[in-house]
């Protein structure tokens, strides 16, 4: 029996029952799967799962989602993290709807020119929906082939090598199948740390497993150290008992997000009186002690809160806000930690 045999002749008896998945003998939803594929990107299944259900109750079809508000998708995408895939969702659904008549494109080639479809996604989109013969390769599948390879170099040196034997072993028919068993393999059985070896269906067929040195790979390069920023998060209140709050930049980190203002978050040292000249309104502050500590995926972000009121009258574009009502808004990990830290000293 071939090796992509084997692997779906496990996932048939094995694989995980998940909702964006096809009943076995069913066509895959398209929609599903598009919205499934955007929110895994470096998020876990267990995490997923109770936001695409959500998403899925209130926009059941790429249409709904297309005529809903960008601020609707990044409240309920709230905990996701990496919100830039939200923007995304946002736009290719709109571009699915008005420039392909609410039909997904079958190909790779067409769907990587998508908002936030690159090829990774276009892949198991491919397969998984239309079962295309493509070959997606997240972590999960890198690690399995590069298991049964055995290769000792660095998965960055490699990275050519391993898409080449994808290509040579996904089936067709079923390469949406085979995609989602070594997902699933690469998720249960052969996991970073302590691989479950014998239960896997194509240990004897592992280089890696004969040689007895599955977990030392894929070898990777060291972690580089992140750096940190620095920053102040603005607290201003007015004669109403109300916060100010204000909308992130489109484009950038978090980008259309609601949040506390804050000064700019830089990697130099800026003293804290230059820092507070970047309030969008001069008045008299005083810092809380101590600082906000959030981690994004390339840096460590520290932010000091200063607390001020202000009484006048302020911008259009303000948004002020009572704090009971800040769940109206879509306020990203990092802004909740700073109300957070700020009621621990008002309680």
């Amino acid at each position: 029996m071939s090796l992509s045999d084997k692997i779906l002749s496990w996932y048939d008896e094995n694989g995980r029952r998940l909702p964006w998945r096809a009943p076995p003998g069913a066509t895959p939803n398209p929609y599903h799967v598009w919205l499934s594929e955007f929110m895994l990107q470096q998020t876990t299944v267990t995490t997923v799962i109770p936001y695409f259900k959500h998403f899925l109750s209130q926009w059941p079809s790429i249409d709904a989602l297309a005529e809903a508000t960008l601020d609707d998708i990044l409240h309920a995408w709230q905990g996701l993290g990496y919100y830039a895939r939200a923007r995304n969702l946002h736009k290719c659904a709109t571009v699915i709807v008005s420039d392909f008549r609410s039909i997904f494109p079958r190909d790779e080639s067409d769907l990587i020119k998508l908002p936030g479809i690159g090829p990774y996604t276009a892949a198991a989109i491919s397969a998984i929906a239309f079962d295309k013969r493509a070959s997606p390769i997240d972590g999960n599948i890198e690690r399995i082939l590069a298991r049964i390879l055995a290769i000792k170099k660095p998965v960055v040196k490699s990275k050519s090598e391993i898409s080449l034997f994808a290509k040579e072993i996904v089936p067709h028919p079923r390469s949406g199948d085979f995609a989602q068993a070594l997902m699933d393999i690469g998720a249960t059985i052969c996991r970073p740390k302590n691989p479950i070896c014998n239960m896997c269906p194509i240990e004897m067929k592992c280089k890696a497993k004969l040689e007895g040195i599955a977990e030392k790979i894929p070898v990777r390069l060291p972690k580089k150290k992140i750096p940190k920023r620095l920053g102040i998060a603005f607290w201003i209140v007015n004669s109403q008992g109300q916060i100010l709050l204000r909308r992130r930049a489109e484009k950038g980190m978090l980008g259309g997000m609601i949040e506390l203002p804050c000064s700019d978050w830089s990697k130099d040292r800026i003293s804290i009186e230059k820092r507070l000249l970047e309030a969008p309104y001069a008045t008299d502050f005083s810092l809380l002690p101590g600082r906000v500590k959030h981690t994004f995926s390339h840096f460590l972000l520290e932010l000091m809160v200063a607390m001020g009121h202000y009484t006048k009258l302020g911008n259009k574009q303000d948004i002020w806000c009572k704090e009971s009502d800040f769940d109206k808004h879509a306020l990203p990990t990092v802004m909740k930690k700073v109300i957070a830290y700020v009621n621990t000293f008002s309680s």
